[in-house]
């Protein structure tokens, strides 16, 4: 790891690819993901309809449906990696149906469950994950801390 220190900055790019009815703002999307990045970044949050989710989702993961957020780092799965220093870097999308019928199925505010997906889309692509129990179990408490101090209730209470 670098010992170069970026200054802490948010270089942020909100695209709405579908209805805007009900989706967050930038000015939303940026206090979510500043609280789950610790330095500098430059992220792109794009929101689709299900069509595209889908068509994302079955393209770059193999899974023929729309879910409910895609994350994709830059550098991340190729042969030459990014130059050490340069900021996080990546894409969060969300597909606007998919969170509004979760949200709705498990009782959350629409604006929580965005905010969620927007903190666990942006602790992936700090490499973050939960496929082994112990790495879920992590971070999933560290999603929880970040949305206690954003004033969110603990989005897995129902799951206990």
């Amino acid at each position: 790891m670098s010992d170069i220190k970026l200054p802490r900055r948010l270089d942020l790019s909100v695209q709405y690819a579908c209805n805007r009815d009900g989706v967050p703002s930038r000015v939303e999307f940026r206090r979510w993901l500043r609280a789950a990045e610790p330095g500098a970044a430059r992220i792109t949050v794009r929101i689709v309809d299900e069509d595209e989710g889908r068509e994302l989702n079955r393209d770059y993961r193999g899974k023929d449906y729309a879910t409910n957020v895609l994350t994709f780092g830059y550098g991340e799965g190729e042969d030459m990696p990014l130059p050490e220093g340069l900021p996080l870097m990546g894409d969060l999308v969300l597909c606007r149906q998919v969170v509004e019928r979760e949200a709705v199925e498990q009782g959350k505010p629409l604006d929580a469950h965005y905010a969620h997906l927007s903190v666990h889309g942006m602790l992936h692509l700090q490499g973050f994950d939960h496929l082994e129990d112990t790495e879920a179990e992590d971070m999933e408490a560290r999603e929880r801390q970040i949305l206690a101090a954003l004033g969110y209730a603990d989005p897995y209470a129902g799951e206990r």
